[in-house]
C-alpha cells in the first residue's frame, strides 16, 4: 500500500468554537486513535484533500509535533454542499493486527467479449478486505482479456496471500455482457462453418443434375 506523510497539529480545545476557528483558518479537525489514547489535532485542508479525493488507498505517516504515528483514514465527515472535509478519523495500524480497507478494482487486458461487442460491466469500484497492514496491495488488478460475452469473475476467483475479502464470494466483480449486435466469436465461427456446409451441398446437387 502507497504511503504518505501529514503534518499535524496539536489541538489545545476540542469545542465548537476552536473547532470553528479552525476551519476559518483552512484547516481541519482530526482524531487518530486504535493504540491506546485518541490523539485531537488539525491538518491543512488543502494537505488532507490531495489523500481522500485520490483514487489511491494510503497509508498515512503522520507528524503530530514530533510524534509519529502511521494510520489510515477511516471516516470522515463531509460539508454537505461545498464537499470539502470537516473531520478526519484516522485508524492508527499495527504491523501485527489486521485492519479492514477498501482497496481499489482495477482490470487490464481487452476482453474477447468486449471485441466481440459486448460490454465490460464492473459493479465495484472498490472491494473491502481485512489483513495485516504488510500483506496489503496498493490495488486489486484482474486481467480480463480471457472474458467471453456472458462470462465473469467473481469474488471467490481473486486470491490474494494474507487477505480475505469480505464481499460475498459470489458477487461478480468484473463481467462482460451481451449488447445489442455483439456476437460471440464462437457463435459467429459456428455460423459460417454452417453456411459454407449449405452452399457446398447446394454446389453438389447442382452438379448431379
Amino acid at each position: 500500500m502507497k504511503k504518505v506523510q501529514l503534518s499535524g497539529s496539536l489541538r489545545a480545545n476540542v469545542g465548537k468554537k476552536d473547532t470553528s476557528a479552525l476551519r476559518k483558518e483552512g484547516r481541519v479537525p482530526c482524531v487518530v486513535y486504535g493504540q491506546g489514547e485518541q490523539t485531537h489535532f488539525s491538518v491543512r485542508g488543502v494537505d488532507v484533500q490531495k489523500i481522500i479525493f485520490s483514487p489511491d488507498v494510503f497509508q498515512v505517516e503522520i507528524d503530530i509535533e514530533g510524534k509519529k504515528v502511521t494510520a489510515i483514514i477511516q471516516d470522515m465527515q463531509m460539508h454537505p454542499v461545498k464537499d470539502t472535509p470537516m473531520h478526519v478519523d484516522f485508524l492508527e495500524l499495527n504491523d501485527k493486527k489486521p485492519v479492514k480497507v477498501s482497496l481499489p478494482l482495477l482490470s487490464t487486458g481487452s476482453p474477447i467479449g468486449v471485441m466481440n461487442g459486448g460490454k465490460l460491466r464492473q459493479p465495484y469500484r472498490k472491494l473491502r478486505v481485512i489483513g495485516l497492514p504488510g500483506d496489503l496491495p496498493e490495488s486489486i488488478t484482474l486481467d480480463v482479456s480471457d472474458l467471453r460475452i456472458g462470462q465473469s469473475l467473481r469474488v471467490s476467483d481473486v486470491k490474494i496471500d494474507g487477505v480475505e475479502f469480505l464481499e460475498p464470494a459470489s458477487a461478480v466483480v468484473l463481467g462482460v455482457k451481451m449488447a445489442r449486435g455483439a456476437v460471440d466469436e464462437d457463435e459467429e465461427v459456428e455460423e459460417t462453418a454452417e453456411g459454407e456446409g449449405e452452399e457446398g451441398a447446394a454446389t453438389e446437387e447442382g452438379a448431379e443434375s
